[in-house]
């Protein structure tokens, strides 16, 4: 193992590999191709960015010299994070539908070392000759099997295409692989199995009886989790936002998740339910893969799963690592469990309780990296302007012309009368609350 995972390890605040991760550095250090079978939350961007970083060349800064792909724009974002904390130097692109195409394009004419993109973005740049491929010697593909269940198989065969001394090939999957396209020439295929099932994991699943309407009994169900992180899945759009407007009516503070919202406000919602601005996010099984979001403690299927896949998939979102979770069924006499799910064992019964507002609240500043504001100028800000000490700000978000920050939801209203009026790095901007 190269001194570059001793290093990257230590940025991103571990002490050692998991062993997911310490299998695939191994195999893929062998010249080996890796199916890595892993579900979300289990360690399993590491266990392909440190095989990769293993294999690069640090010295070489003329070619791409590996893709990975992802099917969401989210997934994308996330995977750019989690490589940038490493702090390797390595430049890094990320490519996806609804980011400027002439921002990727001048950034792609810097030759990356690394580009993450969905695959439809990429073949888009591929066609318009931003980007010359056949130098890459490693393609990894994240959620393999949900870019082949969205249709991109066209797509990653048209990347595939391009690559002239492509040495290896490694991709991870939350299911089991039964084929692979054909054009997908392995030499020697090693699947490393991290799968669990709920047997393995520590999770307690429940039936909740609704006597009457689904709604208030919903409501009761959420107030008892207290501050604690959960999320509620329902079968579509128009279901998401009507249940959203009528919790949010009932004083529930929640996130919504779907795919019929734009870019940016996906992301907003996104980063209200991790800074802790939401307890509650209501989504569609969108919101089952690929998003990774710590502390999740509560699923709830307020409408039942169209399969046992997306049963399975929705359930994986708590109960991580070593973490525990809870999984909630509701039950009554007009609705019948699919024949897929086992009824649950046990009825989880609830003392009334009042709502819980959320402990932060989002900020929202017009400025980001582009107008050189980073998380130092922020806490600065609002710690010397707006006399807050480090307790009482959250999670930082600075994106490429706006900033989310969480701030104590108590001291909200005090931090408006101190800032007002105020510049922040020399410049006014608008600092208001966050949709």
């Amino acid at each position: 193992m190269k001194k570059i995972i001793s290093s990257a390890l230590k940025s991103a605040g571990f002490d050692k590999l998991l062993a997911i991760q310490e299998e695939s550095v191994s195999e893929f250090s062998k010249g080996n191709d890796l199916v890595v079978l892993s579900k979300t939350g289990s360690g399993k961007t590491l266990a392909y960015l440190f095989p990769m970083l293993n294999e690069l060349d640090m010295e070489n800064n003329q070619d791409v010299q590996a893709v990975i792909l992802s099917p969401t724009r989210e997934l994308c974002l996330q995977i750019e994070k989690v490589f940038k904390s490493l702090r390797t130097g390595l430049k890094v692109t990320t490519c996806y539908g609804g980011h400027p195409m002439r921002i990727e394009k001048n950034s792609l004419s810097e030759t990356p070392s690394i580009i993450i993109a969905t695959p439809g973005r990429l073949s888009d740049h591929i066609r318009r000759e931003n980007v010359d491929l056949s130098e890459t010697k490693f393609l990894i593909v994240d959620e393999f099997d949900k870019c082949l269940e969205f249709g991109f198989s066209e797509e990653i065969y048209d990347i595939y295409s391009e690559f002239k001394h492509l040495k290896q090939h490694l991709l991870t999957s939350a299911t089991r692989i039964e084929s692979f396209p054909d054009y997908l020439q392995f030499k020697n295929l090693v699947t490393i199995d991290h799968i669990k099932d709920d047997t393995q994991l520590d999770l307690i699943e429940y039936g909740v009886h609704s006597e009457g309407n689904l709604h208030s009994t919903l409501e009761l169900l959420l107030n008892s989790f207290g501050q604690e992180r959960n999320m509620v899945f329902v079968n579509y759009r128009e279901v998401c936002d009507d249940l959203v407007d009528h919790l949010s009516e009932c004083g529930i503070v929640c996130a919504v998740y779907h795919g019929g919202l734009d870019q940016e406000t996906r992301e907003r919602e996104l980063i209200k339910f991790s800074n802790g601005s939401a307890n509650t996010i209501v989504c569609t099984d969108l919101g089952s893969r690929g998003l990774d979001i710590p502390d999740v403690k509560h699923i709830v299927h307020f409408q039942y799963p169209s399969s046992l896949e997306a049963f399975t998939h929705r359930k994986g979102r708590t109960a991580r690592l070593d973490d525990s979770g809870f999984s909630y069924l509701f039950t009554s006499e007009d609705r019948q469990l699919p024949e897929y799910i086992m009824p649950p064992k046990e009825n989880y019964t609830f003392e009334p309780q009042a709502s819980q507002l959320p402990k932060f609240e989002t900020i929202y500043i017009s400025g980001g990296k582009k107008e050189k504001i980073g998380k130092i100028d922020v806490v600065g800000f609002f710690s010397k302007i707006g006399k807050l000490n480090g307790k009482e700000i959250g999670l930082i978000d600075v994106k490429d012309h706006l900033t989310y920050v969480a701030i104590e939801r108590s001291k909200v209203d005090q931090v408006f009368r101190k800032i007002k009026g105020e510049r922040l790095k020399g410049k006014r901007m608008k600092i208001e609350r966050s949709k």
